[in-house]
């Protein structure tokens, strides 16, 4: 019902809002997110969001981070993207949904379904989350999926997904079903019942990741292929 397979030469802003800012977004995020086609592009049939060591903003690394917010939202459906994630302690890439009447309710009460999460210092392993009130930040539903076969997430593309229906959000990677959350396993009122919009991004930093060290190279890319949202 909704796609972007990023066929074309730059970025569709009919699709997708381009957020910046650098105050840490919560987390003590280190990046500053610009709008520059430095830090986000479409190339090669790719969206590319690029984190790179550059001062900018009072910040001392660059990213990008884009939304659906009043362009497209969507309530229940398989929502997934094929996509490459970068590597290195302190990246932070993150495919996830925000209810779509944020602005009038907040965080987390407007819930959240994290698709999928990785941090630098677990190269084989994502993570499937959601929030809402009384399981936020730290006490989110959350759980992992580790790569099977040597080596790293990122070093192939991968299917991350979920299905998300009335009672019920699975987590998928290239199709195997690893998690699903239903309303009795949270501690608090269920909030996926309404329009969700779309975010992805790279942070830099953050109480999670915790910080770039001399291990991490920059520049680092999320290559996305596409993005699909289907309806059952």
């Amino acid at each position: 019902m909704w796609h972007d397979e990023f066929d074309g030469t730059a970025l569709d802003v009919t699709k997708w809002v381009r957020e910046t800012g650098g105050g840490g977004w919560g987390n003590n995020e280190l990046e500053f997110y610009t709008a520059r086609p430095e830090n986000a592009r479409v190339e090669n049939g790719q969206l590319v969001i690029e984190a790179r060591q550059e001062p900018f903003g009072n910040r001392q690394y660059t990213s990008a981070r884009l939304k659906t917010q009043g362009l497209g939202a969507w309530k229940y459906g398989r929502v997934e993207a094929r996509m490459r994630i970068p590597r290195g302690q302190g990246l932070w890439p993150a495919f996830w949904m925000l209810g779509d009447q944020i602005a009038r309710v907040g965080w987390p009460a407007c819930g959240e379904i994290d698709i999928m999460e990785n941090i630098g210092r677990e190269p084989r392993r994502v993570h499937g989350t959601v929030h809402g009130p009384g399981y936020s930040g730290a006490q989110g539903v959350s759980a992992a999926y580790d790569l099977g076969t040597a080596g790293a997430f990122a070093d192939d593309s991968h299917v991350y997904a979920v299905e998300w229906e009335a009672a019920a959000i699975r987590w998928y990677v290239d199709g195997a079903l690893y998690a699903t959350v239903t309303p009795r396993e949270l501690h608090g009122p269920w909030v996926f019942d309404h329009p969700f919009f779309i975010i992805l991004n790279v942070a830099v930093g953050g109480q999670w990741p915790g910080s770039p060290d001399s291990t991490t190279v920059f520049p680092q890319t999320l290559r996305v292929d596409y993005v699909r949202v289907y309806q059952k």
